[in-house]
């Protein structure tokens, strides 16, 4: 067995023992159920941990990450997770964080090959392909893959707005509002992007003047 092996079982040990010196009853309350307030899409860097940015704890964010935050139309690994979100726990918000830094983004600014990952990287040239003209015309390469991480994250959420889970919570007068982040790795701070929709009606408005 592995020291690092090791060391993440004993550190679920102490987590447990912490956890009941501050409420006895704290695992008790988790197992009765969850009613958490927010759906959390996100990236699988390891770097992004979406309960610790926020500070919230479990129960409070129901979280489905993927590379790159990527609100696909045929994932229904997502789907399901957002469904379940919407329909069953009755979710307020739904959050989309991308992260500067983004591995992903940045394979999708390149060319090169690397591995069965490509195809799912194509869902992000997508965005590149939409914007290039503008993205092209940044000089600065750093300047432009942060303007694409910012880029993606709006695409994404404009994609989760149009999903035919999203669209009938609205028609039912469901209260779901989507929102779009950043988060800052070498800062630890989020920036929100100004693309909160609650309705169609400031969908359209937000998309005509998302740039």
């Amino acid at each position: 067995m592995s020291d690092f092996y090791k060391k993440i079982l004993d550190n679920n040990k102490k987590w447990v023992e912490e956890s009941l010196s501050k409420d006895p009853n704290y695992f008790e309350d988790l197992a009765k159920g969850q009613t958490p307030p927010l759906l959390w899409i996100g990236c699988s860097d390891s770097r992004v941990p979406a309960n610790e940015i926020i500070g919230t704890k479990p129960g409070e964010v129901f979280v489905h990450r993927n590379i790159a935050n990527m609100v696909v139309h045929s994932d229904m690994n997502m789907l399901s997770v957002l469904d379940y979100a919407v329909n069953v726990l009755k979710v307020k918000h739904v959050i989309v964080c991308g992260h500067y830094g983004c591995g992903g983004v940045k394979a999708a600014m390149q060319n090169d090959s690397i591995g069965i990952i490509d195809n799912w990287i194509r869902h992000i040239k997508d965005v590149y392909r939409l914007h290039h003209t503008y993205l092209d015309s940044i000089i600065d390469e750093t300047t432009r893959f942060n303007t694409f991480v910012e880029l993606n994250v709006k695409e994404q959420v404009f994609d989760l707005a149009k999903t035919s889970i999203v669209q009938a919570a609205w028609r039912n007068g469901q209260d779901v509002s989507l929102h779009g982040w950043i988060y800052g790795l070498n800062s630890g701070f989020v920036t929100d992007l100004k693309v909160n929709i609650s309705s169609n009606k400031e969908l359209d408005k937000v998309y005509q003047l998302k740039f």
